[in-house]
């Protein structure tokens, strides 16, 4: 619903709306109405009642805030090595920035365990609480696109979880820490207010099939419904906060949408998140399933490889579109 017009701060205009919040204890064929309809028209949407325990959630959380909390030089010893490990400002390889520091992993156990040798002075414990919290999340991740797949009438419901039940996935998690960032006006008597705001990471849609997100209670991830308009969404440590990739909404013929989104810093307090990036193994082929595809809505998207669309997003910047490259129009005028 919305519950304000744009108004303009520092340039941007920002949305006052708030997003679908689907508890999932509910009636089965009405939660995933409700899940299609929200990743159709905001690819974004809450869930409640999730299943995920608390403790394991609270337990992955203590680990995160302990190893952040570590002088910088502790931390530096997990530097990133194979795209793994930390990291701070530096996002990617290509030159974007933000004021961020982030813990990346392969969801695959065995490397997890080795990486915690260099993360936690407990690497059992940190190793115990990452995979625990890893299943539990994927888990929820298989149930919301089986639940997508039955919104959308189509026969074969694991046609996209098991693209992430695969043993080969190559799903990753990321803990993220945007430090407090007080800015200070330099003109006091100004009537222009101040952007107390940074960017911690900059606006990009997510290349995998599906984010699972957790938060603290801090604000600043905001989200793009139309060019130009952000929409603040607000922190809720009870709900977790689900969005489309570029798979799925390649994988669903464009009806689902992989919507462009930021995290901003905030001036006082620090926001702490976790990002469950759910992917298929690297030699998947993404396609639309045959019942999506019809006359009226012929296919839009070739059928590509995800090593073949990894390889195309590693090689652009964090803001660029990678999609596009895969239209069906592009394939075809190069054939």
């Amino acid at each position: 619903m919305v519950v304000a017009s744009p108004t303009q701060i520092h340039g941007e205009k920002l949305l006052a709306i708030e997003l679908p919040v689907i508890d999932l204890s509910g009636e089965r064929s009405m939660v995933s109405n409700l899940i299609v309809k929200a990743c159709e028209e905001y690819g974004f949407f809450k869930v409640r009642n999730h299943g995920v325990p608390h403790d394991i959630i609270a337990r992955m959380e203590n680990e995160s805030s302990n190893f952040f909390a570590k002088t910088f030089d502790e931390k530096q010893k997990a530097g990133l090595a194979n795209s793994f490990g930390y990291g701070c400002k530096n996002i990617g390889f290509n030159g974007d920035t933000g004021e961020v520091e982030y813990l990346l992993f392969n969801t695959n156990p065995l490397s997890i365990a080795e990486r915690s040798k260099t993360i936690s002075n407990d690497p059992t414990e940190f190793s115990s609480a990452m995979s625990g919290y890893i299943e539990a999340v994927r888990e929820l991740a298989c149930e919301l696109l089986d639940l997508m797949a039955e919104g959308l009438w189509v026969p074969d419901r694991s046609v996209f979880s098991r693209l992430i039940r695969d043993d080969d996935s190559d799903s990753i998690i990321r803990l993220n820490h945007y430090p407090p960032m007080p800015i200070l006006c330099k003109d006091k008597d100004s009537s222009s207010p101040c952007n107390h705001n940074r960017v911690g990471f900059g606006e990009h849609s997510d290349p995998q099939i599906l984010t699972i997100l957790r938060s603290n209670d801090v604000g600043g991830l905001q989200i793009s419904l139309n060019d130009g308009v952000w929409v603040p969404v607000t922190p809720d440590p009870s709900a977790f906060c689900v969005n489309v990739g570029d798979l799925l909404q390649a994988m669903t013929n464009g009806r689902f949408v992989s919507v462009r989104h930021k995290a901003l810093t905030n001036s006082y307090k620090s926001r702490m998140s976790m990002a469950y990036f759910a992917a298929p193994p690297l030699n998947a082929r993404i396609a639309v399933p045959p019942e999506m595809v019809t006359p009226i809505k012929p296919a839009l998207y070739r059928p590509f490889s995800w090593a073949e669309f990894k390889k195309a997003a590693f090689a652009l910047r964090l803001g660029d579109s990678r999609l596009g490259l895969f239209r069906m129009e592009e394939y075809e005028q190069v054939a």
